[in-house]
């Protein structure tokens, strides 16, 4: 038997930021990987990035991580406008209005996974199983005992799972979850353009859903193109310059022609929401307790979160000698995250809903909407802080974080 205080199955993004986080507190940990870490430099260009908040920023520097992504491809903006196809409306936001250098960062899914297999490997705190799959979990009052397909015992106080919006951990001890069907598709990929995008990420409501454009490197924008699923089909089957005349249209000319693209990819878009974050020694991160739509790009960054507070709430425990894997202090972590998760997949789906619609009456409220926000620098700011994550009820990770100068 190999003992540990957590045990985390899941080595993508939010599960390794919490390993990295336990680990950074003294906790031990065991990392249970289904896959060997790649080096980056045998890796090919992510078709899609992360939209990076400043909450997300600060507990990648609290963790060393964010230093460890330093000038490889991290790319700061500093605006985003957001205008409705249907009318006159639109709204534009500015980092220097919050007196903030950068509203986020574009970073590939590459870069930060590694910067954090990275600093995993540095902490003697934790210890990786990779590439190996659980095989069974067993879960008792005094322990929760994970059974590796190799045949090794992991035993610990606290199973976390990370283990995507699939989650075999979930289904495994039967947490049932609430899915609706968006009958949408998002296809990503990286394009250049024959104007500059200045440093903007630009989003544009169609009645099919939005089409985003977000600023990267050298002139090259990652898209993200929310179509009925029907029409995403015809679209990823055209070529390369069917393609860019098509997405050119669609964004209006905005950014000149699409001269340049790369692979593409598309992602079935669905709502989904686990019933319950935890049971007794068990809890649920990231895409494996919720996944939202993309529209606005929090669904990393709700991930991040909810492993900042559940290692606060763990640590705490820990401190005041209680038991981190007892069902009355997981509690406290579901009552703080599931609300807040809940009400950002609401914000998404009534905007969703909202813009995605040609109906006339629609059109003219959405179009008021978004005209009277440019207009009020407080509705603007209110809603710049809480996207940017620097408002609302924030695990300690992301708020008080030493600041230091954002890297381009």
């Amino acid at each position: 038997m190999n003992q540990f205080d957590v045990i985390i199955i899941g080595g993508g993004i939010v599960g390794a930021t919490a390993a990295c986080a336990l680990g950074h507190a003294g906790v031990r940990v065991a990392m249970v990987e289904a896959r060997q870490p790649v080096p980056v430099a045998q890796q090919k260009p992510d078709p899609r990035v992360f939209a990076i908040t400043r909450a997300s920023e600060r507990i990648f520097r609290s963790l060393g991580v964010w230093q460890r992504m330093a000038g490889k491809n991290v790319f700061a903006f500093t605006d985003m406008e957001v205008w409705d196809a249907a009318g006159e409306g639109v709204t534009h936001f500015d980092a220097a209005e919050l007196g903030e250098p950068c509203l986020g960062h574009m970073i590939e899914p590459r870069i930060i996974a590694t910067a954090l297999s990275e600093q995993l490997a540095s902490d003697d705190h934790i210890t990786r199983y990779c590439p190996v799959r659980f095989k069974h979990v067993d879960v008792t009052d005094e322990h929760v005992t994970v059974t590796l397909e190799d045949g090794r015992c992991l035993v610990a106080a606290l199973l976390i799972a990370a283990d995507g919006v699939r989650s075999p951990v979930r289904e495994a001890l039967a947490i049932k979850t609430r899915v609706h069907d968006y009958h949408q598709t998002s296809i990503v990929g990286l394009v250049k353009t024959s104007e500059s995008h200045c440093d903007t990420a630009w989003q544009r409501f169609l009645p099919g859903g939005p089409l985003a454009f977000l600023p990267m490197q050298d002139g090259w924008s990652s898209i993200v193109w929310t179509l009925p699923t029907v029409e995403a089909e015809r679209i990823m089957g055209l070529d390369r310059d069917a393609f860019h005349a098509e997405l050119t249209e669609a964004f209006a000319r905005r950014l000149g022609r699409i001269v340049e693209s790369g692979e593409r990819e598309s992602w079935p878009l669905r709502r989904m929401h686990a019933e319950r974050y935890v049971l007794p020694r068990v809890a649920l991160i990231g895409d494996a307790a919720h996944a939202i739509h993309p529209l606005a790009g929090q669904g990393v960054n709700l991930g991040l979160l909810d492993a900042a507070a559940l290692t606060e709430v763990i640590v705490t425990a820990v401190q005041h000698d209680r038991d981190p894997g007892a069902l009355r202090v997981l509690r406290r972590y579901e009552r703080w995250r599931r609300g807040e998760n809940l009400l950002m997949m609401s914000a998404m789906d009534a905007i969703n809903r909202t813009f995605s619609n040609a109906q006339s009456p629609l059109g003219r409220l959405r179009n008021l909407g978004l005209s009277l926000a440019n207009r009020s620098g407080t509705l603007r700011q209110l809603f710049m802080r809480h996207a940017m994550g620097l408002s609302g009820d924030l695990p300690a990770l992301a708020a008080a974080a030493e600041e230091t100068p954002s890297s381009d």
